[in-house]
């Protein structure tokens, strides 16, 4: 999967800017953007002080807090906020183009940090909503094109069911807008992807445009050990999609892909075959690449994803269903701490296969 987040972030800007300059003679700063409390010159400056921001972030590779940055443009007219918009978008692009994809730095929503491409769909999303926020206000249409909000929903709103009309559904989804049988929304937060770390390697929780990626035949933008990803991977990337496509997917019981501290390379993926039951018990799966195989790191990256499954309220127990003939993989969830439950052949599980449970 080709990385497209400069690329986005260059198309969001020209199409912020080129309506933005229809109306760059009216009176910004006297008129209310839409349901903010800033003004429409306020809320233009933010654009360009959010894309600053997340150009620092990434730069710096800050982890605790956000980098202090200001923009000394509070008597600038319209024209030139829109000029610091494309030049603060520009910085953002070439730090996005220079950062390895696996970098992350600080952002509080919703697991404290982003990566390249979390930062750009951040970017093009203040750019989009804004944009409209002005518009509407000086009485103007504003519609992106339509891949925008599809790559802002697509890395940034994984738990949000998406609506044929995919710039009417990241406006409902951020309290601006209505869609047929859905409740309007008050309170909203984008939702950056879940990393866990363990010694040797990381999970990186994987997003709806990477699953369907991955799905369909491709990397899902993670540059993956010989002979992979393994079929178990992109068959568990078309449950998720399945999942988001459906409006019930939650990525903190999605996927993860394996990636080695080392090298950065992906070798295998785990995750959860849906949210917990009404018992509080989730399934959980995963594959290698066989070049990873017999090196620890199934064990390594259960025991991490367990404890962070069970460190949620809602779920008892996890359970994995393996077949009998699969002794590594029985040998790995035993080192896990999982121990066989229930008679071979229950709850819908195949006589040639075990169910192996942990509980919290």
């Amino acid at each position: 999967m080709r990385d497209m987040g400069a690329q986005r972030l260059e198309e969001a800007a020209a199409s912020c800017v080129a309506l933005l300059r229809t109306v760059e003679d009216r009176d910004w700063e006297g008129t209310r953007a839409s349901r903010l409390e800033w003004s429409c010159r306020r809320t233009a400056l933010h654009i360009a002080e959010a894309l600053m921001r997340y150009s620092g972030q990434l730069a710096a590779r800050a982890q605790e807090r956000y980098v202090p940055f200001e923009l000394p443009l509070d008597e600038a007219p319209n024209g030139e906020l829109l000029r610091a918009v494309e030049t603060t978008q520009r910085l953002l692009c070439a730090v996005i183009r220079t950062t390895p994809a696996q970098v992350r730095a600080y952002h509080p929503y919703p697991f404290g940090s982003a990566n390249p491409e979390g930062f750009a769909a951040m970017g093009v999303a203040e750019m989009l909503l804004h944009t409209h926020d002005i518009a509407e206000s000086l009485g103007v249409a504003y519609e992106p094109p339509a891949e925008l909000p599809e790559f802002v929903l697509t890395r940034i709103f994984p738990h949000v069911r998406p609506d044929t009309d995919r710039w009417r559904t990241l406006l409902w989804a951020t309290g601006r807008g209505d869609l047929p049988d859905r409740a309007p929304l008050t309170d909203w937060r984008w939702n950056n992807n879940i990393v866990l770390p363990t010694d040797r390697l990381t999970l990186q929780g994987v997003t709806p445009a990477a699953a369907a990626d991955l799905a369909a035949g491709g990397d899902g933008g993670f540059d993956w050990a010989e002979g992979g990803p393994f079929e178990g991977t992109r068959e568990a990337a078309g449950m998720v999609t399945k999942a988001y496509e459906g409006g019930v997917h939650r990525p903190e019981f999605g996927l993860f892909v394996l990636l080695r501290r080392d090298d950065g390379r992906a070798v295998g993926g785990m995750g959860f075959h849906g949210v917990p039951d009404e018992d509080g018990r989730a399934e959980v799966g995963y594959d290698l690449v066989e070049a990873a195989r017999g090196k620890g790191y199934a064990t390594e990256a259960l025991r991490a994803l367990a404890g962070w499954a069970l460190a949620h309220d809602e779920v008892t127990a996890l359970i994995a269903v393996i077949d009998r003939g699969n002794t590594p993989s029985r040998r790995v969830v035993s080192r896990a701490g999982f121990v066989e439950a229930g008679a071979s052949g229950a709850d819908g599980v195949d006589e040639t296969e075990t169910v192996y449970e942990l509980r919290g």
